[in-house]
């Protein structure tokens, strides 16, 4: 088995370089973490977690357009063989984004009062202006990301990232005396930024855009229709599984208990939204290939246990030191952050794991069977939270049990999945015990002999 593993490792690196092209898009995704993180402690001393709170709305509104932005047409520019049906791929989800541009533009001009009733944050529909703004700038990052991970210009991606995030963080450094208004134009802007680097990046050279024709845009549109009537649901239940919980908690307990939570997503998600899309990216890239030549389980295997040794220690440091770490870092009013990542760390370590393995949906073409897996996770997890509430919960509990449904469905898609692709199971989940229970294991023994 090792020696065959070590055919397929020196396949996969003579066939576009697999190890350096993660090292390349993980070690750019991992400066741009670096930078966030590093700026965090600065930014919880100018900004409020009720600030923060509006800033969680804004970006759920944002993920909810932004996920049907292209139709989710740009997920199928991995996989045509030709150059002309990838640009024609290309060219069909732009024009996409630019009819959903509109669509948020009238959105934010009927509904921006109302929906900031409905929340019970008056104060955000002076905000809703930069909405149809961030939606084109993250839209057009998607597709250029998307054309470039096909071309492996893993380079510009990975310095792409990295100028996001110094541009985002300036620009909420130099604005915090606007307060909430300071961090949306940070996220709005920060994103242009990158969209128009990778969008220069993108058409360079490319005389193939020029020649694109109507019947070849609408042959790409029949072929990968999936992508629209499927992967579009899909990806709305995705997204309303996460970014629906910030929206609740703001309109039921406040903008302080909500700018807690999404402030404390963010920050423990950070390496499934960097990293773990950089392997993904890579894993899209060579996983079509894998799979046309019967060696995609063997792939799958090597991803993952990738995956659960980057994600072990992290995971570990957040459910033994995570309050303490929390106040320590980013202040004394962060401490009850600190209490929510302990419970949120199960749950993101699996998403991290499975975040880049969700491809397998593109490459075996499961539209279906991903729209179900989403609308089950949906459910499960809205279930819980509803029933908290209706319980009367507080809102730390309501908190904690989302968060521990959350790791249980995330648990069952991915194994449902892997089985699909006829992976190895048992090895994945034998690979997950030994890693986080050693690493929980070594930390409370410090803990207790130090603290």
């Amino acid at each position: 088995m090792n020696s065959l593993l070590e055919k397929v490792k020196r396949k996969l690196n003579a066939q576009g370089g697999l190890l350096k092209s993660i090292g390349l898009l993980v070690g750019g995704t991992a400066g741009a973490q670096l930078i966030l993180i590093a700026a965090t402690p600065v930014l919880t001393r100018l900004y409020s977690p009720s600030e923060f709170g509006l800033l969680a709305a804004f970006v759920s509104l944002l993920a909810f357009l932004t996920v049907v932005a292209s139709a989710r047409y740009e997920l199928a520019i991995h996989l045509p063989e030709k150059i002309e049906e990838t640009v024609a791929v290309t060219v069909l989800s732009f024009i996409c984004l630019i009819f959903t541009t509109l669509i948020s533009i009238i959105f934010t001009f009927l509904f921006a009062e109302p929906l900031s009733a409905l929340l019970k944050v008056p104060e955000l529909a002076s905000y809703l202006w930069l909405l149809p703004l961030a939606v084109f700038f993250v839209g057009l990052y998607q597709i250029c990301n998307a054309w470039c991970v096909r071309h492996k210009q893993y380079k510009a991606i990975a310095s792409t990232r990295i100028i996001q995030s110094i541009v985002t963080l300036l620009i909420q450094f130099s604005t915090f005396k606007l307060a909430a208004l300071g961090l949306l134009l940070g996220q709005a802007f920060g994103q242009g930024v990158g969209s128009v680097k990778l969008s220069l990046q993108s058409i360079k050279d490319t005389k193939e855009f020029r020649s694109v024709q109507l019947h070849q845009i609408k042959t790409v549109a029949k072929r990968y229709k999936s992508f629209p009537i499927y992967s579009t649901w899909t990806g709305l239940f995705n997204t309303a599984s996460l970014q629906l919980a910030p929206l609740v908690f703001l309109s039921l307990f406040g903008a302080t208990v909500a700018g807690l939570y999404a402030l404390t997503l963010k920050l423990v998600s950070l390496p499934i939204s960097l990293i773990g899309q950089a392997i993904g990216s890579v894993f899209l890239s060579e996983a079509p290939k894998a799979h046309r030549e019967g060696r995609l389980n063997t792939l799958v295997l090597q991803f993952n246990k990738k995956l659960v040794q980057l994600g072990c220690l992290p995971t570990a440091i957040l459910i033994v030191f995570g309050p303490e770490l929390f106040a320590f870092v980013l202040g004394e009013q962060w401490y009850k952050a600190g209490e929510y990542a302990q419970w949120l760390a199960p749950w993101i370590f699996l998403q991290f794991q499975w975040t880049p393995l969700s491809n397998l949906t593109v490459v075996l073409e499961l539209q279906k069977e991903a729209l179900i897996s989403q609308l089950l996770t949906f459910f499960a997890r809205f279930g819980a939270l509803f029933y908290a509430i209706g319980a009367g919960m507080k809102a730390d509990h309501a908190i904690q049990l989302f968060a521990v449904v959350s790791a249980i469905v995330y648990f069952i898609r991915m194994f449902w999945f892997l089985n699909r692709a006829k992976v190895n199971t048992g090895r994945i989940m034998l690979d997950n015990v030994i890693y986080i229970l050693l690493s929980i294991l070594v930390l409370a023994s410090i803990r207790l002999a130090f603290f």
